[in-house]
């Protein structure tokens, strides 16, 4: 968790951040969302909504009240299907006719490792999944959405979701919840894969990008010290789970314990989730072992 900034927008507002693109941050602030979530509008006519956030009927009367006369909505965007950024869409749609763009449902672009935990009954641990989610329009890594005024390239960037998409408009990204700059990124199996989580963050690392706009808090005006942030964060985090595993091996549960020693104890089940993930990023690099079948209670151990 990053130092509280000065990012307090007033929900329901629809915030100009430059030509062409506003922001209207959603009533739902939590230890999860920070001030809420962030939805842009893009485009001076054909307005895409990128990211219509919770079930929330305020939030969809902003929406619809910051479309102004000779504008209309003609795309809904959606990054990811958890409960904070997808409910919205589908009344949106109802009320626009407008389609709904994803990478796809809940379980599209999961990994087969976490396919796996899935089958076990992993579940749960991240902000909610929207299972109801399914989009009219599926795309892939590198479809371009467009209307008047405006495109959209597709990155698919899995990790903190299998279907998560960041969209690269020229040299401006919305990362959604893979890049944020209040906090690092939730990576939660089996809907979280580190593996996946790194791999994306190399590929937007490839652009030269000027500014990132995420799914919760302010511009991120430095976006190539922030990746670098976050993969050096991530990085520092694997080498501490792996010399409190050169002592004695563990569950992942107890090397929380051994490793987030100022961390209260109701956040230690989070805790837990981030140490599994590295833990099986490890196990599928073999460098560390699971003593049994690879699971959320297994005993890891460092391999010879």
């Amino acid at each position: 968790m990053q130092a509280p900034d000065d990012f307090n927008p007033m929900p329901g507002r629809d915030d100009e951040l430059q030509p062409g693109l506003r922001r209207i941050l959603a009533p739902n602030p939590s230890p999860m969302t920070y001030r809420g979530t962030n939805t842009y509008l893009l485009g001076q006519t054909d307005l895409a909504v990128i990211d219509p956030g919770p079930a929330n009927s305020d939030h969809l009367d902003a929406i619809l009240n910051a479309v102004k006369p000779g504008q209309r909505i003609s795309h809904i965007i959606v990054t990811h299907s958890h409960l904070d950024h997808s409910p919205l869409a589908a009344p949106l749609a109802e009320r626009t006719q407008a389609k709904i763009i994803a990478f796809g449902g809940p379980e599209a672009g999961r990994s087969e490792v976490m396919a796996e935990l899935a089958t076990q009954g992993l579940a749960g641990g991240g902000e909610g999944i929207d299972t109801a989610f399914r989009p009219h329009i599926e795309v892939e890594d590198g479809d371009v959405i467009a209307a008047e005024g405006w495109q959209l390239n597709v990155i698919h960037t899995p990790g903190h979701l299998g279907n998560h998409i960041a969209l690269g408009w020229g040299d401006v990204c919305f990362t959604a919840d893979h890049v944020m700059g209040w906090a690092s990124s939730l990576v939660s199996p089996p809907d979280g894969d580190l593996t996946d989580f790194m791999a994306a963050c190399e590929k937007l690392g490839q652009h030269n990008w000027s500014v990132f706009h995420a799914g919760h808090g302010a511009p991120i005006n430095d976006p190539a010290k922030r990746l670098d942030w976050l993969i050096t964060h991530r990085r520092a985090r694997e080498k501490q789970i792996l010399s409190a595993l050169e002592t004695r091996p563990g569950t992942a549960r107890e090397l929380a314990e051994r490793i987030y020693t100022e961390t209260p104890a109701a956040l230690l089940p989070a805790a837990e989730r981030n140490v599994f993930a590295h833990l099986v990023d490890l196990t599928c690099r073999f460098l560390v072992a699971p003593q049994s079948k690879l699971s959320v209670g297994a005993i890891f151990a460092r391999t010879p």
